[in-house]
């Protein structure tokens, strides 16, 4: 079963860091791009940066590009947010997201698998 799970967040002062981590079961993580996503209150879904299955290439969206910085370990299959210069308005809860198709014992297993989420808080 494919799974990830998320942690690392915490309350922040403006201006701080935070590392962000994502660990994953069930799939042949190397193989699959990683997404970050993140839910600020009251609001949708905003994607926020993606990184392909061997970490050469990395996606951000505007609002985060500089600060944010993706990465991974695919020896620990383990994905990474490193967050700085944290301003209010990162404030939300990041989700780790995993999709594509597994083949286990020749047949396809389609996974689209969101965690939990870990909580960002940014305030002074």
């Amino acid at each position: 079963q494919v799974h990830v799970v998320e942690s690392g967040g915490g309350l922040v002062q403006p201006g701080g860091s935070l590392r962000l981590s994502c660990a994953a079961s069930g799939f042949t993580f190397s193989s699959y791009f990683m997404s970050w996503v993140r839910q600020a209150p009251g609001k949708g879904l905003e994607w926020v940066s993606d990184i392909n299955g061997n970490g050469g290439s990395t996606y951000y969206a505007d609002s985060v590009k500089g600060r944010f910085t993706i990465s991974r370990d695919n020896a620990k299959n383990t994905l990474y947010l490193q967050i700085n210069s944290l301003k209010p308005e990162d404030t939300a809860v990041y989700f780790c997201h995993a999709e594509g198709v597994e083949v286990v014992a020749g047949l396809p297993h389609a996974f689209d698998t969101w965690g939990q989420g870990t909580q960002v808080t940014v305030s002074s």
